[in-house]
């Protein structure tokens, strides 16, 4: 009996030599709660999906990135830019993570810059804003809760009409959706658990020395399992895909 087509999209903006493009697939698929061939992937840094790829999934997955900035771009991004656009315009089912949160934030006309004064890296503490506490997804967590962080680059202005989730003490928007869309955004990474964050970080050990000034043993120490960030991916599947993939 051939094998059930893959259910996810996860677009990757990662170098084809880099490791980290396998053990993000991993990650998601953990996270998810689903087989790693239920999982696809395509290579942003060669051109974005057609359309008709993109509507091939029941949802669209977007993650990290080892060496890329929203905010800084190049001339791969623009055309990258407009996939988003799509996946908004389509209503696409759509989880997006660190470098996606800023992706999509960015190509909706949300302002994406780079500040190391507001940079995260670690296991941060996350509050949900009412509207977060009130959302079927994110409901599901306290409205206090840990979620694994890595970034320089800082969603400054939401785009229009989003709808803030969730916030940091150092950084304002930490999560956002869109009314009637079930597109979901996340600057932090619940589809880390601590072991998969460490794994990243031991690939690009000079974001620990950048952020915090520390080895990455003695900042290793600080890093906490995230159970409760790690049940967003599932929840998402519960309420935004349909029961059968529930």
């Amino acid at each position: 009996m051939p094998s059930p087509r893959p259910q996810f999209l996860l677009l990757q903006v990662r170098n084809l030599d880099d490791p980290m493009r396998e053990q993000e697939v991993g990650c998601f698929a953990t996270a998810l709660g689903c087989p790693a061939d239920s999982i696809d992937t395509h290579d942003l840094l060669s051109g974005p999906p057609p359309r008709h790829r993109l509507s091939a999934y029941a949802a669209v997955l977007l993650g990290g990135s080892g060496d890329y900035s929203v905010a800084a771009g190049g001339e791969w991004l623009e055309p990258v830019l407009d996939a988003m656009r799509q996946l908004h315009e389509m209503g696409k089912p759509t989880f997006a993570s660190c470098w996606g949160f800023q992706a999509l934030a960015r190509a909706l006309g949300g302002r994406v810059v780079t500040d190391l004064s507001r940079a995260e890296l670690g296991t941060i503490e996350l509050e949900l804003t009412e509207a977060g506490l009130a959302d079927p997804v994110l409901g599901i967590l306290p409205p206090r809760f840990i979620g694994h962080a890595g970034h320089q680059d800082i969603v400054d202005t939401l785009p229009a009409g989003a709808i803030r989730l969730a916030r940091s003490d150092r950084v304002e928007y930490q999560a956002f959706t869109f009314p009637g869309k079930p597109i979901y955004c996340t600057q932090f990474h619940p589809e880390l658990t601590r072991r998969a964050f460490l794994e990243r970080l031991e690939q690009y050990p000079s974001y620990v020395e950048r952020i915090v000034g520390c080895s990455l043993e003695r900042f290793a120490a600080g890093v906490r399992e995230t159970p409760e960030a790690n049940r967003l991916l599932r929840r998402f599947v519960q309420v935004v895909l349909d029961s059968e993939l529930a």
